[in-house]
């Protein structure tokens, strides 16, 4: 479970941060990371020193231009946010998060990202919009400030402790002595980033076509609609079907 969780984060401004980070990693068992857009040079100095013999996730660190491209394979996105936004969004704690992820990783093509924002202004809501959920570290509200680094220490250690868990239970499930039924595999691989991002961009221009949606005066209902399908977690076949309604409209247009 732990080989398909990829740490992601964005505008880091400070190269310990990110040696932090990989040292946060290193501890509990992860060991993929992305940067995406860093404003600091992630092979500096000071990045191997706070990585403390982490050098390895630091070395092997891959960068991306977007947030999009280095989470298009992922199937569940979660968003680390300290900040109430004006549109609720699924909000989990880390141990939530964490006791989640055997269901989320079940399907062997299954990848979870942690987003994880700048130092100084964290994510925006824009990014915050392509996550499927947002995971809050609930911190002593008269001093919520979390370093970058820390907060990753804090969800990687919840990772961990649930893939502990999840091991002890898959052995004595397959204990011929203590095992017992436990629900059916799901039919379909959960549909990716990139499959949901072509599909809210499809959705976008058909609802703008049915004059349903006027992009000069949007009232956040594309935003509305992220949040409704993110929510549901589509696997591939509900997402052809969706992308096949869309294709079948189009046509009925012209």
């Amino acid at each position: 479970m732990l080989d398909r969780l990829r740490i992601v984060l964005i505008g880091t401004s400070h190269p310990g941060n990110i040696g932090g980070a990989a040292r946060a990693m290193r501890n509990m068992g992860l060991d993929d990371l992305a940067l995406v857009t860093p404003r600091c040079d992630p092979q500096d100095r000071e990045a191997y020193s706070r990585a403390s013999g982490a050098n390895a996730i630091v070395e092997s660190a891959s960068v991306f231009e977007s947030l999009e491209s280095a989470v298009e394979a992922c199937t569940l996105v979660v968003g680390a946010s300290a900040r109430s936004r004006t549109l609720p969004w699924p909000m989990i704690t880390p141990r939530a998060l964490a006791e989640s992820l055997p269901e989320s990783l079940a399907q062997p093509s299954s990848r979870v990202a942690l987003v994880f924002g700048r130092e100084d202004t964290g994510l925006t809501n824009a990014e915050l919009q392509r996550c499927h959920r947002h995971v809050h570290i609930p911190t002593n509200p008269e001093f919520s400030s979390l370093n970058l680094a820390a907060a990753v220490q804090v969800i990687a250690y919840e990772c961990r402790q649930a893939f502990l868990a999840h091991e002890e239970i898959t052995a004595q499930a397959t204990d011929p002595e203590t095992a017992q039924p436990f629900g059916v595999a799901w039919d379909n691989p959960p549909a990716t980033h990139a499959d949901m991002e072509r599909f809210f961009d499809h959705l976008e221009k058909t609802l703008i076509a049915l004059e349903f949606h006027d992009p000069d005066n949007p009232r956040q209902l594309m935003a509305r609609l992220r949040r409704l399908f993110m929510r549901a977690h589509l696997d591939s076949m509900e997402m052809n079907i969706l992308r096949g309604i869309l294709g079948t409209i189009d046509k009925r247009l012209r």
